[in-house]
């Protein structure tokens, strides 16, 4: 257990949740105010997606990134930001013609996948370290090598800290081989994505093995989705990580109970204090993850 563990609340993501529940933020608004919300309950970090105001569902559209951070900016609530950079990857194919155009498909290169990264510099961006079969039917995301090394290469340029998303054991496999090849600056961080039908299981013996591949001095957390999720906080901060809680990952409070981000904030603060541990500062967090002293204006 370690002394210090950075929340991280994952507000919104890209997933088709908004009609299950109505705490699901869509707006610009909605999703800064959950980012405030969520840091006053304890994160350190707040994880942002945003969304197509008519669809509601997950968009690259760069406008929309730069009224969330403004909003945020803004509130004089100091928290550190982490914009996805996964938009772009989703490949759908016809099971019966697998080169047939189908809808849904929004598959770019490595560097379109970061205007809104270049333009709001946040303190941290993801990077999806792998392809994976994305749930049942025929969908994938895709993330090729040479996509990731161009990727790396330009938020390393940036000065930006990418957060490895590890989401199966070759892509924590490949992350490290890009440490190893300095296109990631020390101390790398890991987020190991567990329970996303197909990668890895939310198995806690599958999580500790992960762990021991990770890179000497590396910082990490971990967060898996649905029922998992309120547990895994104790998972992973008993291994000596960090955790991630949040509506993109799971709705509930309690079994019929339907969660904000807050309370799914305060719910790690509780389990982590029970287990011992401290709960870290955004400054803390800076500090751990070799983050500038103040978030970028």
């Amino acid at each position: 257990m370690r002394k210090n563990v950075i929340i991280t609340c994952a507000l919104t993501g890209a997933g088709d949740t908004t009609g299950r529940s109505a705490h699901v933020p869509v707006t610009p608004e909605q999703i800064a105010a959950d980012a405030v919300a969520a840091a006053n309950a304890g994160a350190a970090v707040v994880h942002i997606h945003v969304r197509d105001l008519e669809t509601k569902q997950g968009s690259r559209d760069v406008s929309l990134y730069r009224e969330v951070v403004a909003r945020v900016r803004a509130s004089g609530v100091d928290v550190v930001l982490n914009l996805t950079a996964g938009m772009g990857g989703d490949l759908f194919i016809d099971r019966e013609d697998p080169l047939k155009p189908v809808d849904g498909t929004d598959l770019v290169n490595g560097l379109e996948r970061l205007p809104h990264v270049e333009e709001l510099l946040p303190d941290i961006c993801t990077l999806d370290c792998g392809s994976l079969n994305f749930g049942e039917g025929s969908q994938l995301y895709i993330s090729t090598p040479d996509m990731l090394r161009a990727g790396a290469g330009r938020i390393q340029e940036l000065g930006v800290k990418p957060e490895l998303e590890i989401f199966d054991t070759g892509h924590l496999w490949f992350a490290t081989k890009m440490i190893d090849e300095g296109l990631i600056d020390p101390p790398p961080l890991f987020q190991l994505c567990m329970g996303i039908p197909y990668g890895a299981p939310a198995n806690p013996e599958l999580l500790q093995t992960m762990v021991h591949m990770l890179p000497e001095g590396a910082q990490w957390a971990s967060f898996a989705i649905g029922r998992d999720q309120l547990p895994w906080v104790a998972h992973a901060a008993l291994l000596g990580g960090h955790v991630r809680v949040g509506l993109e990952d799971n709705l509930y409070l309690a079994k019929g109970v339907k969660a904000t981000n807050a309370q799914l904030v305060e719910r790690a603060v509780h389990i982590v204090e029970d287990l011992g541990g401290t709960v870290a500062s955004p400054d803390q967090a800076r500090e751990l993850l070799g983050l500038k002293a103040v978030s970028s204006v």
